[in-house]
């Protein structure tokens, strides 16, 4: 929306678009979302793709792969928000993750689009303001930030939702390439700050409440076991 004439002039900021990605081959959760200066999230989009467990490694990587390019190039978004994976053992299912995660940062990277990891931790204290809520919970917070009339199911469209908001909350502050850790903290995260009054709730030192768990979440999955039971990989 552009000003009226005799105001500044400026144009309203552009909402940060963000794709998320829950990485997996049987079930790709993929989301585009538009978050305002204000912290308003709208879903643009979202789906799920899939690829039966019987079929060859190259053919699921490669419905990723189509997915994602086309993805990508109707939605051009400013930044792609991938979950960081977590794995205890070396197990076929977590290696098949890690190759969808590699597909989608390999696109992202060929259009100059850059790249965040975002623990589980992290997002669900980011959405929920609990780094131990559980997945009902995120897709409950989820609903209500997106102001959906139901909740998006299944599980891998939420939690696509979920990581596109946490890195948008966080302020879109990566610069460019690939993040994987040193992660800009929610103090600083200032770009889309919370009105006072608003949703994010009452501010305490220069950050509200969910922030601050938001916080200690991201600090103790620096040098503790994610979701999985795992340690980082």
């Amino acid at each position: 929306m552009t000003l009226s004439p005799g105001a500044t002039g400026r144009r309203a900021p552009r909402p940060l678009r963000v794709l998320g990605v829950d990485p997996g081959l049987t079930r790709c959760g993929i989301a585009v979302v538009d978050v305002a200066p204000n912290r308003t999230a709208t879903l643009v989009a979202v789906t799920v793709v899939g690829s039966p467990a019987e079929q060859s490694l190259d053919l699921r990587l490669l419905a990723i792969d189509e997915a994602i390019n086309e993805w990508l190039d109707r939605h051009s978004p400013d930044h792609v928000a991938v979950e960081r994976m977590f794995a205890q053992n070396n197990t076929p299912t977590v290696m098949g993750t890690a190759q969808a995660s590699g597909v989608v940062i390999a696109a992202a990277a060929r259009r100059g689009i850059p790249v965040a990891l975002h623990t589980p931790s992290e997002v669900k204290a980011a959405v929920t303001g609990s780094g131990t809520a559980d997945k009902d919970q995120v897709t409950a917070m989820v609903t209500r930030i997106l102001r959906l009339d139901a909740p998006p199911k299944p599980a891998d469209a939420a939690d696509a939702l979920a990581l596109a908001i946490t890195h948008a909350w966080r302020g879109g502050l990566m610069g460019s390439g690939l993040e994987t850790g040193n992660l800009t903290s929610p103090q600083r995260a200032s770009r889309f700050p919370t009105p006072a009054g608003g949703s994010g709730g009452r501010r305490t030192g220069g950050s509200t409440p969910a922030q601050q768990a938001w916080l200690a979440a991201e600090q103790r999955s620096r040098g503790s076991k994610g979701w999985n039971g795992g340690s980082r990989i």
